[in-house]
């Protein structure tokens, strides 16, 4: 989800081109149809392979939509289990290769380019004149190579101040989507950081990338079929088209007010009291507020205590980013379960075999990552390195704004040669972590599990106040309860809202208070 901060009005609008601004993911689609429909045909005829055909509208969303041509195309032969070599980037568009499949693909788009044009989504358009009338900077991406000349072919220029596109991805080593680079990279030349920024996407790989990339608000745009998978890859809003929503809806998002979990804690405890609870905490934030430095977030005595009560009656885990000794010992409750390093190492009460650590394969380039990045970071004011064996936390809560963005090109400049790792945003942090499937949501999840507490009548609760908890939110089975740490309203996946620690610690007395077994 986004992270808006205060004041709460964005200040630029990241677009993706095909789909969103321009009608070119319909001859993107076109282009492949025909090229894996006369790759598969040919590999039909030679081996008896039963010919079945590109899905123009469903293959295309799931396995090339947003993605670099080379991506794609490797993506869809994985879904039909072809091993093909990657080839060279000069291969010939017959070679029998990725590469060679990616160009055979591109000279057909080109062709459809020169002979039936491309048209542009003009409520879209208006929609960018008045964003820029508000004031807004724009900026216009694409994984395609042929953005310059698609811009040219529809006039579409003077409506952006930053353009990037495939010749881009590839000149600067970014990566594709669903990793954020090219979005970040827009808002860097944009002059804006990514939480006062939107994204506006119809691929869900590029919903995914302004998720991580912690923008401030992310438009799934559902041309088709897509809203569902828009909806479950991040989308904030998902929309038929641009103009559906005015300017000012889209600089200054609506935060949903939802309701508060204390003023309906009755109903709350009935819906965990007629099943089994299993609550989730985060620790920085939720448990304690957020302080200048991680180790001044001590818990309070009421707090553990209020945990303790609930954990008489409940499954109760604390799941946070710091490394999982650190907020072991921090919360000093042996009974519970922890999660630490967002999920990267768990452990179960003290005298149970509950045990998993993910991503040790990981330690020596995360290793790597810090000394490259201690140096260069120590010289930033207010900056530093938190080490936590599997990850790595960058502070810069006590950085002056106007050098918050050398930390992040520092934390980018020692990820350039580490494809095995990536960064994530958090709450004035940024993490850096492997480039795995695994956060907050998986590892609950997975402790459900773990636990005996995936079936029918198990309701899970996870209260979280970050980015990173969001992950968490919609993780939660069917039935779950989310609760948003946050005195402001802001777009989330959670149910319900708390103000502040003070909040969460009233929510956990309540709980235990009128679950069975509590005395109430």
């Amino acid at each position: 989800m986004g992270n808006v901060s205060e004041p709460d009005r964005l200040e630029a609008v990241i677009l993706d081109m095909d789909g969103v601004v321009t009608d070119t993911a319909g001859v993107h689609a076109r282009a492949w149809t025909r090229l894996f429909d006369e790759f598969l045909r040919a590999r039909s005829a030679r081996d008896g392979t039963p010919f079945i055909p590109f899905d123009p509208v469903r293959d295309y969303l799931d396995f090339v939509d947003g993605k670099p041509r080379y991506a794609g195309a490797r993506s869809f032969l994985e879904s039909r289990g072809i091993d093909l070599p990657e080839g060279g980037v000069d291969d010939g568009p017959d070679a029998p290769t990725v590469r060679g499949l990616g160009n055979r693909k591109d000279a057909y788009f080109d062709e459809l380019l020169r002979t039936d044009g491309v048209a542009r989504f003009e409520d879209t358009v208006r929609r960018l004149g008045e964003l820029r009338a508000a004031g807004a900077r724009t900026a216009l991406v694409t994984s395609s190579k042929h953005g310059a000349e698609i811009v040219e072919l529809t006039g579409l220029g003077d409506l952006f101040d930053v353009r990037l596109d495939g010749n881009d991805i590839e000149a600067l080593g970014l990566r594709g989507k669903p990793d954020p680079d090219l979005f970040v990279e827009a808002a860097r030349r944009l002059g804006v950081a990514p939480a006062r920024a939107a994204v506006v996407e119809d691929a869900v790989s590029g919903v995914e990338a302004g998720r991580a990339g912690g923008f401030g608000l992310v438009i799934g745009v559902n041309r088709g079929a897509n809203r569902e998978a828009l909806e479950r890859g991040g989308a904030d809003r998902v929309v038929d088209d641009l103009g559906a929503l005015s300017a000012d809806e889209i600089l200054t998002p609506a935060r949903a007010e939802i309701p508060s979990a204390l003023e309906r804690l009755p109903e709350l405890a009935a819906r965990l009291a007629a099943g089994r609870a299993a609550v989730f905490l985060d620790y920085d934030g939720t448990l304690t507020p957020i302080v200048a430095r991680p180790e001044l977030a001590v818990l309070a005595p009421a707090s553990r205590e209020a945990l303790r009560r609930l954990a008489e009656v409940a499954t109760v885990a604390v799941v946070s980013g710091r490394a999982l000794a650190s907020v072991r010992e921090l919360v000093g409750l042996p009974d519970l379960v922890y999660a630490g390093n967002h999920g990267f190492e768990i452990a179960g009460p003290d005298g149970t075999a509950l045990e998993r650590e993910v991503g040790r394969e990981f330690i020596e380039e995360v290793a790597a990552a810090r000394a490259a990045l201690e140096p260069v970071v120590g010289a930033i004011p207010g900056a530093w390195v938190e080490d936590k064996t599997h990850s790595l936390s960058v502070h810069y809560r006590q950085t002056p704004d106007e050098r918050a963005g050398e930390v992040e090109a520092a934390v980018d400049a020692a990820l350039a040669g580490r494809p095995r790792l990536r960064k994530h945003y958090g709450k004035k942090v940024l993490e850096v972590r492997p480039r795995i499937e695994w956060d907050k949501g998986r590892a609950v999840l997975w402790l459900l599990e773990a636990l005996g507490l995936d079936g029918p009548g198990v309701v899970p609760v996870y209260v979280g106040d970050d980015v990173t908890d969001e992950d968490a939110f919609r993780a939660l089975p069917a039935g779950g309860v989310g609760v948003l740490v946050s005195e402001v309203p802001r777009p989330t996946a959670a149910g319900y809202r708390v103000d502040d620690p003070a909040g969460v610690r009233d929510l956990l007395l309540g709980l235990a208070g009128r679950l069975p077994g509590g005395g109430r």
